[in-house]
């Protein structure tokens, strides 16, 4: 699971960078200006969501994960 989650995560990596070329060629130009805007805004989601499947969930949601682990001990905090 582990290797899929990584596989997808750079790939996903991969079409997020492409994606953020292209988008900065149409602000290059002052016509595409307003397609290039949303383009980058979206790459930029998609850069997001590819490192977040490329990390370990404990760096991703440290806070979450902290919880699971204290619930697990049986202490509280």
């Amino acid at each position: 699971m582990r290797l899929l989650r990584g596989l997808a995560g750079a790939l996903l990596w991969v079409v997020s960078l492409v994606l953020m070329l292209v988008s900065v060629i149409l602000c290059a130009t002052i016509l595409l200006l307003p397609l290039g805007l949303p383009l980058l805004g979206y790459a930029r989601r998609l850069f997001a969501l590819s490192l977040r499947l490329i990390l370990p969930r404990a760096v991703s949601h440290p806070v979450e994960t902290a919880n699971k682990a204290k619930e697990r001990s049986g202490t509280k905090a």
